[in-house]
C-alpha cells in the first residue's frame, strides 16, 4: 500500500470514523452515556500523551538532520503557547461533555433548560474544522517519518475526537440544529482532516527537514489537549473510586498507545 493511501485511510479514521462513531454514540440511552463519556475522556488523555512522549517528540529528536534538540523543544513551546492563543479565540477549544463553558451555556439558574446561543453551534464548526485540518497535517507528518509513528498518532487524535464530536454534537443540538443536520455538518468539518493531510503531503516532500519541527508541533498539540482542555474536567469528580478510576484509565491510553508502537515496531 502507498503511503499517500495510508495517509489518507486514517486521516479518515481521525476524522470521518470519529464523527460516525460519535453519531453512533449518542444513540445510547442519555443515562449511560453520561456514564461513559468521562472514562472516554480519562483514556484519551493516555492516549494523547503517550502518543506525545513515546512517539512524537522521540522521532522528532531522532530525525531532526542537525540533532537539533533545542531547536525541537523550542518548537514544542512555542506549539503549546500558540494553541493557547487559539484557545483565547476559541478555535481550539472543544467540548468533551454536554455542559460547556466556553461556548455560551447559560445558568442553569437563569434558564430552566440549559441552552446555547445560535453563534455557538457556527463556532464549534469553525474551531472543528481548524482543529482536523491540523490534525490532517500532523498525522501526514507522522506517516512521512514512519509509518508506525503515523499509525499511532492516527489512533491518539481518533481517541481524543470521539468524546469532542459527542460533546460537539451536544452544543450543535442545543444551538438549534435537528440531530441530521448535526451530523452532516460535522461530516463537512471532519473532511478537513483529510485535506490538511494531502496538502502536508505533497508540501512537506519538499522540505523534508521541517517534518521533525512539525512533529513537535504535534506533540504540543496532543500535550496542549491533554493537560489543558481535558484533565481539568477530571478534577470536578474528587471520589477515590472515580479518582482510581481515572488513573487506571490514563495508564491504559498510555500502555495502548506504547505496545501499539512497540508491536508494530
Amino acid at each position: 500500500m502507498s503511503l499517500i493511501t495510508w495517509i489518507i485511510i486514517f486521516s479518515l479514521i481521525g476524522g470521518v470514523l470519529s464523527v460516525i462513531a460519535a453519531g453512533l454514540f449518542l444513540l445510547i440511552p442519555k443515562a449511560k452515556r453520561n456514564s461513559l463519556l468521562p472514562h472516554m475522556v480519562s483514556f484519551a488523555i493516555g492516549a494523547l500523551l503517550g502518543a506525545a512522549f513515546l512517539g512524537l517528540l522521540p522521532h522528532a529528536l531522532n530525525s531532526s538532520v542537525s540533532g537539533d534538540a533545542h531547536g525541537i523543544m523550542k518548537t514544542t513551546l512555542f506549539g503549546i503557547l500558540t494553541f493557547f492563543v487559539l484557545e483565547k479565540l476559541v478555535l481550539w477549544r472543544h467540548c468533551h461533555s454536554f455542559e460547556c463553558e466556553v461556548h455560551g451555556a447559560e445558568d442553569h439558574e437563569h434558564q430552566q433548560e440549559h441552552q446555547h446561543s445560535a453563534p455557538a453551534g457556527t463556532l464549534v464548526l469553525v474551531g472543528d474544522a481548524v482543529h482536523n485540518f491540523v490534525d490532517g497535517i500532523l498525522i501526514a507528518a507522522a506517516f512521512m517519518t514512519d509509518i508506525h509513528l503515523g499509525v499511532v498518532t492516527a489512533l491518539a487524535v481518533a481517541a481524543h475526537e470521539i468524546p469532542q464530536e459527542v460533546g460537539d454534537f451536544a452544543i450543535l443540538l442545543d444551538s438549534g440544529f435537528s440531530r441530521l443536520k448535526a451530523f452532516l455538518f460535522n461530516i463537512l468539518a471532519s473532511l478537513t482532516t483529510v485535506v490538511g493531510a494531502l496538502l502536508a503531503y505533497y508540501g512537506l516532500q519538499e522540505v523534508q527537514e521541517y517534518v521533525p519541527y512539525v512533529l513537535a508541533i504535534a506533540a504540543s498539540s496532543f500535550i496542549y489537549v491533554a493537560v489543558a482542555d481535558l484533565i481539568p474536567g477530571l478534577h470536578k469528580r474528587t471520589e477515590v473510586i472515580e479518582s482510581l478510576r481515572q488513573i487506571v484509565l490514563i495508564a491504559s491510553g498510555v500502555l495502548v498507545i506504547y505496545f501499539a508502537h512497540s508491536q508494530l515496531h
